[in-house]
């Protein structure tokens, strides 16, 4: 075989390797985007697989996971202690969500926990393992729970399975539940969740130097289970929605809205339909846009949870901020505003802190 015949055969190779990678990706996605209860099912496997292989290196064993303790107070006795709050992240979250609201909780006399978990593992098992963590709270006052993105599915999951369930006792004991209020929770699912590789790569790029990194990182915190659960219509979403939520806990929802008719644009169109005019046949111009605007907004909602996925049948219309996904509770640059979400926060918190228990406000029930 002559130099020429080799070169070409290498080349031909080299081709070929990446168009074969190209079409085992290609074909995966089509099979997943059709059995997502099979593929589920698969990663859950390699996941346990893993773990059966390889316990030391996907043993969470770093000191980031469970429950931490981010302020504590000790009560002075002359008034009731405030309820705890415990924080719960959202999906591949590389751990400064919680850094502009937890000074504020502080100032404002609130003791403070995070709870941490590996964020790409099924949310069932995030659940199990924050019920596992539960009886390591104190038990001497309520707690309030505080979820952002898929840490509020943690949570209802958590208070209908574990802590509250219809009908059945408590599987765990520990501290009662104060309240709920959940920022940016995808309750009826998000699209977005298709793109979790993407989250990955910012969880563990932004990772501080406390999370120990290796060739396993990623797969220490799952194998992609979350992003199956988190998708419109998923078995997961079915079953914890078709849940009745408990009347004792109180229930609120944070949203965000990306848009808004800019001045400009709201001045001009009625500049526009004052000289037009409004007829049958060509009603208030300004109104139909500003209409198409508005169901524009509702659609992309934060940019990762339209309006339409933060409802729960029966519990109180969402507070609206205007913010992203994440801005709503955390800055992108020091400089920037206070995140709008965080003074609604501290609002309810404050209003259950006052109220009895018997006056608190009806929770859901699906």
């Amino acid at each position: 075989m002559n130099a020429k015949s080799v070169r070409f055969r290498r080349r031909l190779i080299l081709l070929l390797i990446p168009i074969g990678l190209l079409l085992a990706v290609a074909l995966w996605t089509w099979w997943a985007e059709g059995h997502p209860r099979e593929e589920r099912r698969l990663r859950v496997l390699v996941h346990d697989k893993l773990d059966a292989w390889f316990p030391q290196a996907m043993a969470p064993l770093d000191g980031w996971h469970g429950l931490i303790p981010r302020i504590q107070v000790v009560p002075d006795g002359a008034e009731p202690a405030l309820p705890r709050v415990l924080l719960v992240h959202g999906l591949d979250e590389p751990g400064d969500i919680w850094d502009d609201l937890i000074p504020v909780l502080g100032s404002a006399g609130f003791e403070v926990w995070e709870f941490r978990y590996p964020n790409d593992q099924g949310v069932d098992r995030s659940t199990d393992l924050l019920a596992a963590h539960w009886p390591e709270l104190p038990s001497d006052r309520p707690v309030v729970l505080i979820g952002h993105s898929m840490g509020g599915l943690i949570i209802r999951d958590f208070i209908t399975r574990w802590r509250s369930p219809a009908g059945a006792p408590a599987p765990v004991e520990g501290a009662p539940v104060h309240g709920v209020i959940l920022v940016g929770t995808p309750n009826q699912g998000s699209e977005w969740a298709r793109l979790r590789i993407w989250l990955e790569l910012r969880d563990h790029l932004a990772a501080g130097p406390e999370r120990r990194f290796s060739l396993f990182a990623g797969l220490r915190d799952g194998t992609g289970e979350a992003k199956i659960d988190l998708r419109p219509g998923s078995a997961f979403l079915e079953d914890l929605n078709a849940r009745p939520w408990p009347e004792s806990v109180p229930v609120r929802l944070i949203g965000g809205l990306l848009t808004e008719p800019p001045a400009s644009m709201a001045a001009s169109l009625e500049a526009i339909s004052a000289e037009i005019g409004s007829t049958d046949l060509a009603p208030d111009l300004a109104e139909v846009l500003e209409d198409w605007w508005s169901s524009l907004g509702e659609g992309l909602g934060d940019g990762v949870v339209p309006l339409d996925s933060l409802r729960i049948p029966g519990a109180p219309p969402p507070v609206l901020v205007r913010a992203s996904h994440r801005g709503m509770i955390a800055r992108l640059f020091p400089s920037d505003p206070e995140p709008e979400a965080i003074p609604h926060i501290v609002t309810i918190l404050k209003e259950w802190s006052r109220d009895e228990p018997r006056a608190r406000r009806k929770a859901y029930i699906p």
